[in-house]
């Protein structure tokens, strides 16, 4: 199984008619995009996270348990609202965001909650709540835990600057937690600011380790992986972008579903090849339909798309 832990929130999303901008709630927050993508790709997951106590809460709640997770822990936060993202869409689907979260229950995890780790293959650890203090002593649980159980730990950058006192302040705390995962997801843009290299490459190898398994993604040109000292891009295929919100998350939940049981030190190039050619058709077809939640493909989706190209 693979246990996701941290933000569920409503993404807001902007939609402007005539100069006036209507905002539609979708569930949203990186991890649980991506549990919720696993789990549409057929393979067990389970999630772990925080809401208030209030309209969104219930609304998030409710989806939870409507779609069936094998298994999920959400802590309702009777002192703290639930945690909004707003969204608006350029012309070519890129999105920009503004986050409602002073004082917010996403990072308001429940430690008890933390032993299901123990029970889990991977472990994905959420970046939203390294932005607080609370947010961080979770996250270093999580890690203490995943290293006792002799888990996976997956981190996803996703970086966001604006949730944190500083743009060195994000820089540092993303470092630390890459250095403690044994897979790591990054844009292109996320290895630059980072490493503070422009060349990708040079950056990868400042900031990672041979022994990790490192994604990158390249938008329209794919994604690369490095692994025990080997880099290989994989192409990916174009479509009509609608919204490119969670096309991210949709990829590295076809990568983690892939991983799952597996022993990543035994992974050869071509298997690796095989499952980022899957995963960037995953993020792909996330970005033809609005909402991250709502574009996830599903395992027939996915097989009958892959059959079509």
């Amino acid at each position: 199984m693979i246990l996701c832990i941290g933000e569920i929130l409503a993404d807001m999303i902007g939609t402007n008619n005539n100069g006036i901008t209507s905002f539609e709630r979708f569930p949203g927050g990186a991890p649980f995009n991506v549990c919720c993508g696993i789990k549409n790709l057929g393979k067990q997951v389970g999630f772990i996270g925080a809401v208030g106590d209030d309209l969104i809460g219930k609304f998030l709640v409710d989806f939870v348990k409507s779609n069936k997770l094998d298994y999920d822990d959400i802590n309702i936060d009777k002192e703290h609202n639930t945690t909004l993202a707003f969204v608006e869409n350029g012309k070519d689907g890129e999105r920009s965001f503004s986050f409602y979260r002073k004082n917010t229950a996403d990072y308001h995890i429940q430690f008890s909650s933390l032993n299901k780790i123990k029970d889990a293959n991977i472990v994905l650890i959420g970046s939203l709540m390294l932005s607080e203090k609370e947010g961080i002593k979770v996250a270093d649980e999580v890690v203490k835990l995943t290293k006792k159980y002799n888990k996976l730990l997956s981190f996803d950058v996703n970086y966001r600057d604006d949730i944190y006192n500083s743009a060195q302040e994000a820089i540092d705390i993303s470092l630390k937690y890459v250095k403690e995962a044994n897979i790591v997801k990054f844009s292109e843009e996320e290895v630059t600011l980072l490493s503070n290299e422009k060349d990708i490459n040079l950056g990868i190898k400042k900031i990672t380790r041979d022994d990790q398994l490192v994604l990158v993604t390249l938008g329209k040109h794919g994604s690369r992986f490095y692994f025990n000292g080997t880099s290989k891009d994989v192409p990916t295929i174009c479509v009509n972008s609608v919204d490119t919100t969670g096309a991210g998350d949709a990829f590295y939940a076809g990568v983690l579903q892939a991983l799952d049981g597996k022993n990543i030190k035994d992974l050869t190039t071509d298997e690796l090849i095989n499952i980022l050619k899957v995963a960037n058709v995953c993020g792909a077809m996330a970005c033809m339909k609005k909402g991250a939640i709502s574009a996830l493909p599903t395992k027939d989706d996915l097989n009958k798309f892959l059959k079509e190209i």
